[in-house]
Formats: structure tokens, C-alpha cells, sequence
């Protein structure tokens, strides 16, 4: 070949620069620096073992601290039968668990603590309850809220179990719609009447609206000053005291429910409510803990003033009157009543003038 000599000079001068040692050290720092792919899947295997590791410990300790302080809620809630206790227990609420006041150390006679005054200590110190709502006096007459059939047990059956169990508690619903989106109106009606009957609500105390411009339609904006209307009229009939809706996201973010929070808040804005009537919400939390069930009882416990706790007997009460909507029982809502955190929590917050100007800026934003 014409320019093998080429060929021949090119690799000597290569082979001349790989010998010398800058170079040399110039590939072996490339080589510290940059390992080789092999090293590189080993490093990230064990890493990745390592903290899935951790993240199953940390699981795991939560699951049980969950069950523990579970456990411990119904306990602390039944103490006072045998203890001294000025109690109405009836696997809800103490007569004062509304207000989270303790109870002083009954010590026996001869000093020590007895079981009944160990449990009251816990209840001063931990005020954990299984019903922790306003006081009774403040709530004689309660109304709740609901935008469509199989709203009250779905998302408020922990508070409508709670509040029927209590003595000279009157409990009323009002539901805006007749749940007429699958022209079921007639059949969602007597499983409503069925539905509360299961919870306790008697049916003169059911309020079933059938206005045409309030369909059960996610598809349909509801106009805030009917709705309001609706909502002040049974109010002052009614002589309520104290009203539970859902807050401005509407636990599922379905537009009606939305709908019925920015009604009631146009009217505590207006200052329209009767004085003595308190204002209301359902906390709306996210997918996660929506479906952590009895799990999610730690988040609720530190970051809610009001809540409702309800043990696997009384829940499977809440889940057979969601049973009775049949007409609604797709394969998901199975699902929903076995592992959903409102079939066995509800946690509520009041709203004050401040917090609805706050979230109709947020809105009008």
C-alpha cells in the first residue's frame, strides 16, 4: 500500500503519547472518577435495599403506634363507668368529651392509683377521646347539610352515628337533590329513608328537596343564592343550632358539594345565620390518607380540633347503611366502605367569619 508509512508514523506517536506517565495518570484519574457501569448498578442496588429497608421499618412502627393509640382511644372513652366518672358513654362520648376536659385522680384508700384513676390520668394528660365535639348544650339541635342521597353515611356517618347517640341531641338532614342523575329519583329516596334509619335519624327529621334547579348533575353550577335560601329557610324553621356541610373542596370535589359549602359560607359572610347557630365543615384531606383507614387516626388526632372515632362494630353499622343505597354500590364503593378513613373518621373544623373571607378571596383568586 501507497501510505503504509502513514499508517505506521500515526501509531507510533500514539503508542509513544499512551506511554508516557501525564498521560497514563490522566486515564487512571478518569477511571477513579468515572467508574464502570458494573460498579456503578452494585453501588445503586445496596443503596436502594437500604432504604426500602427503612421505609418498611417506618411503616411498620407507624402501623402500630396507629393500633396502639386505637386501642387506647376506646379505652380512655369507656373509663368513668366504675371510676367515679360523671359518664355517658355509649361506645361514643363522655358527658364532658366535647369540651376535652380531664378528670381529677380518684386514688383509692390506701393510696394507690386504682385502674379507673390511672385512666383518668391518661384522659387529663393525653385528652384523647373518641368523640371530641362542642359541648352538648351548644348542640341540641344539629343540621346536616348533604348535596345528594348516600352523602350522609358515605362521608358523614362517623358524626351522624356520634351525635344520634347522644341524649337530647335531635338530629336533621337536608338534602339539596333527590339524586335523579340516573332517573332513580324514586328508588334513591326510600334507600335515603332507609339509609338514615340505620344511623338513627328518624324520618320526620329527613328535609329531601326536589327542586329542578338543584339536579344531581356534576355538570351543573347551583347558584349559590338558591342554595343559600334553601339552607336559611330550614335553619330558622328548624331552630337549629349548629350545621355540618362539607368544607370548599368538597371531599371529592364534586362541584354540588362544593356548591353547598360557598352557599352556607355566603350566608355566615352576610351575617344571615341566626346568632347562636354554629358553622361547620368536614375536613377534605387528600387521596392518601383518604384511604389509609383507621391509619390516618395519628394525622387526625394532631392536626384536628373536632373528631369522631368510630370502633369496627359501630363502623359496620355506617357500612350497612351505605349498603341500603344499592342503586349506588359499584364495585369501587366496596372498596370505598371497607378501606376509605371516613367510614370509620371524621374530623370537622368551625368556621368563623375570618375563615370564610379568607377562602372567598382564595375562591375569587
Amino acid at each position: 500500500m501507497r501510505f503504509n508509512w502513514l499508517s505506521e508514523y500515526v501509531a507510533s506517536i500514539s503508542s509513544s503519547i499512551a506511554s508516557t506517565s501525564p498521560w497514563r495518570q490522566l486515564q487512571q484519574q478518569v477511571q477513579q472518577l468515572v467508574p464502570n457501569p458494573q460498579a456503578i448498578y452494585c453501588r445503586i442496588r445496596s443503596s436502594s435495599a437500604e432504604a426500602l429497608e427503612h421505609v418498611l421499618i417506618a411503616c411498620a412502627v407507624y402501623l402500630l403506634v396507629c393500633l396502639g393509640l386505637y386501642k387506647l382511644t376506646f379505652w380512655l372513652s369507656g373509663a368513668g363507668s366504675g371510676s367515679g366518672l360523671d359518664a355517658h358513654h355509649n361506645g361514643n362520648d363522655t358527658s364532658n368529651a366535647g369540651s376535652g376536659e380531664g378528670a381529677e385522680l380518684n386514688p383509692s384508700s390506701d393510696g394507690n392509683r386504682s385502674p379507673g384513676g390511672l385512666k383518668q390520668a391518661l384522659q387529663s394528660g393525653i385528652r384523647l377521646r373518641s368523640v371530641r365535639l362542642p359541648k352538648t348544650a351548644c348542640m341540641e339541635r344539629v343540621l346536616l347539610i348533604t348535596a345528594h342521597p348516600d352523602d350522609e353515611c358515605m362521608f358523614f356517618g362517623p358524626l351522624i352515628y356520634s351525635l344520634t347517640q347522644r341524649q337530647g341531641c335531635q338530629v336533621y338532614i337536608l338534602c339539596l337533590s333527590n339524586g335523579n342523575f340516573e332517573h332513580k329519583a324514586k328508588v334513591r329516596r326510600q334507600e335515603l329513608w332507609r339509609s338514615c334509619s340505620k344511623l338513627g335519624i328518624p324520618e320526620s327529621n329527613i328535609v329531601l328537596m326536589n327542586a329542578t334547579n338543584l339536579p344531581d348533575d356534576p355538570y351543573v353550577d347551583w347558584r349559590p343564592d338558591a342554595v343559600a335560601s334553601l339552607i336559611l329557610h330550614t335553619i330558622e324553621s328548624l331552630d337549629i343550632q349548629a350545621i355540618f356541610t362539607f368544607d370548599r373542596d368538597g371531599v371529592s370535589s364534586h362541584p354540588n358539594h362544593c356548591a353547598v359549602y360557598y352557599a352556607a359560607a355566603s350566608l355566615c359572610l352576610a351575617n344571615l345565620l341566626p346568632k347562636d347557630c354554629k358553622f361547620y365543615t368536614l375536613d377534605s384531606i387528600n387521596v392518601v390518607r383518604k384511604y389509609l383507614s383507621i391509619l390516618d387516626l395519628l394525622c387526625t388526632c394532631f392536626m384536628s380540633t373536632h373528631w369522631c372515632i368510630l370502633n369496627w362494630k359501630e363502623a359496620a353499622i355506617v357500612r350497612s347503611a351505605m349498603m341500603e343505597h344499592q342503586s349506588q354500590m359499584r364495585w369501587f364503593r366496596w372498596l370505598y366502605i371497607y378501606f376509605s378513613r371516613y367510614m370509620f373518621i371524621n374530623s370537622m373544623r368551625q368556621i368563623n367569619l375570618s375563615d370564610v373571607e379568607l377562602e372567598m378571596q382564595i375562591h375569587d383568586n
